[in-house]
């Protein structure tokens, strides 16, 4: 399995997409095909945290007024199904290995990966 989970409309996806050859990976916008529940927990598995799969830059969190302070695991993963812009973009995922956002450090290891592949 190799997946890319990303947003069509957001430049820093398409620019960190843009850099690698996929090929054989399958590209899921997600605003267009929502994550599936399956999905998270495969993700959940490779990070043991759902909150490291969550965009605390998401508007929605202004929006629906959540205190992010009080959040478990379990809100969460439901908020994670809930909506598109909860998951930090893009995430990359195989059957062994996961890199999550646009952060440095995991672009720097998403270009070590491929270079490896």
């Amino acid at each position: 399995m190799k997946k890319v989970f990303y947003l069509n409309t957001c430049d820093t996806c398409r620019k960190i997409i843009g850099q690698f050859n996929l090929k054989e990976w399958e590209l899921r916008e997600i605003k267009k095909e929502p994550i599936t529940k399956e999905e998270v927990e495969a993700m959940y598995e490779h990070t043991k945290s759902y909150e490291d799969l969550f965009s605390k830059k998401s508007t929605q969190i202004k929006l629906r007024e959540i205190d992010l302070k009080t959040l478990t695991e379990d809100d969460y993963k439901e908020l994670l199904l809930d909506h598109y812009t909860f998951l930090k973009r893009p995430v990359f995922l195989t059957d062994k290995e996961i890199f999550i956002g646009s952060d440095k450090a995991n672009v720097t290891s998403l270009k070590d990966y491929f270079r490896a592949d």
